[in-house]
């Protein structure tokens, strides 16, 4: 259990030392915390300040399946980057593929503007990128942002959270480098039962923690 996100950061910064800049050496390990908005960013706050490094976010959209809203077929994220599962997408027509992508890139970008003003987003390329959400349960999401940031040109995907089910854990494995995982509890019931404080994060908060680790 964790007391809160704050507790949850603690911990996880511990179990990411070996990617902290050494401050006094001067030296960098080109590392970049991005947080998937918005519970993550209380985390991120603790980790930019243990590990050094910058702090941002990753905003993606899930492109629907044409015959099933839950059933993801790839994904949308900033800078009209994207990716297709063409196993998964089947016979989708190129037309409706292109119409969901239109109107994924704008709810993106409408969401960095928001959490982030008129600021160029971050550079990733050839950098070590550590992944954080406060949680994961199917594992959809996380898997939408690591295929994003792959396509984006990280060097390397560290997947970091708090909590997540053994199966999930299993599967974001496969794609990204490294998975941190502090509990894989069974049975699994939904992220917030295992703070005691899994209180809302709101837009405002998001937006000043983003401010302060500028």
């Amino acid at each position: 259990m964790f007391a809160d996100r704050e507790d949850a950061g603690r911990q996880l910064a511990k179990a990411l030392v070996k990617y902290k800049n050494d401050q006094k050496q001067k030296t960098s390990k080109n590392v970049i915390i991005l947080a998937i908005p918005r519970g993550a960013l209380v985390i991120g706050e603790i980790l930019h300040k243990a590990l050094g490094a910058p702090l941002d976010i990753i905003v993606t959209k899930k492109i629907p399946h044409p015959m099933s809203e839950e059933f993801a077929i790839g994904a949308v994220g900033p800078g009209g980057e994207f990716f297709i599962d063409y196993e998964a997408a089947g016979g989708t027509s190129d037309a409706y593929i292109q119409e969901q992508r239109a109107r994924l890139e704008k709810i993106v970008e409408e969401k960095y503007e928001r959490y982030r003003g008129k600021r160029p987003k971050p550079d990733i390329k050839g950098k070590i990128v550590i992944l954080i959400d406060d949680g994961i349960a199917t594992g959809s999401t996380m898997l939408a942002a690591i295929h994003v940031v792959r396509k984006m040109g990280a060097a390397k995907i560290v997947v970091a959270v708090p909590v997540a089910p053994p199966d999930s854990v299993a599967k974001v494995a496969i794609e990204a480098d490294e998975v941190v995982c502090l509990m894989q509890p069974v049975p699994f019931f939904a992220i917030g039962a295992f703070y005691d404080d899994f209180r809302q994060v709101e837009d405002e908060e998001a937006i000043a923690i983003l401010q302060r680790c500028r």
